[in-house]
């Protein structure tokens, strides 16, 4: 069993159910000790921009950007997939705090040493 857990979020505000509990899982994980990591893929990609979080909740009443204030507090790496940002025309400038971009390389590095869940 590996205390290392990768957490892959595809949709974003197209799927606000989906994107939000990604970020809920991640919180989850993190407080049960496991060393966590949130790549952000596809759609999910906006999150990362400065301001859309904000407006995004699951209909249970989660917020995301409640969520990702605590990822952010407790420094979990959020990376975001460079080439689904650049195609969205999203630069690193544009990413909220402790958000950086990252490759697929590196993404499949990661979730070859840890436990993955995909949304």
């Amino acid at each position: 069993m590996t205390n290392k857990v990768v957490i892959t979020i595809a949709c974003g505000t197209d799927n606000t159910n989906r994107s939000t509990r990604g970020l809920h899982l991640a919180t989850i994980a993190h407080k049960e000790g496991k060393e966590v990591t949130v790549f952000l893929l596809d759609e999910a990609v906006y999150l990362a921009r400065k301001g859309i979080i904000r407006h995004v909740q699951a209909a249970t009443g989660d917020i995301a950007d409640d969520l990702l204030s605590y990822l952010q507090a407790h420094e979990v790496p959020i990376i975001a997939c460079k080439p689904c940002a650049e195609a969205r025309q999203i630069k690193t400038e544009d990413l909220e705090d402790g958000i950086r971009l990252g490759t697929a390389a590196e993404l499949m590095n990661m979730i070859c040493e840890a436990a993955t869940i995909s949304l």
